[in-house]
């Protein structure tokens, strides 16, 4: 951290049976009361599933705007009101 303050930070951590997580890692240095760097305080997250969903919808969100771009015939949207 080199006396810097950091907010957030993501990296892949990998379980004994190699399985790959993604880890949100949110650190900040602990001072001294002369103001020196005596520590790093953490916090650490898994945020594999979240990742996995994310991915998920921006293929799905990419797909329709493919098929809207190229569709050749109109495409009408219609809710239950008409």
């Amino acid at each position: 951290l080199l006396g810097k303050e950091t907010a957030n930070f993501e990296f892949p951590l990998f379980t004994k049976s190699g399985e790959r997580k993604d880890i949100l890692l949110n650190a900040t240095t602990r001072r001294g009361p002369n103001g020196e760097v005596i520590g790093v305080i953490g916090v650490g997250q898994d945020i594999t599933e979240i990742r996995e969903i994310t991915g998920e919808h921006e293929r799905i969100a990419d797909d329709l705007s493919r098929l809207i771009e190229t569709a050749n015939a109109p495409i009408f949207g219609v809710d239950l009101k008409g």
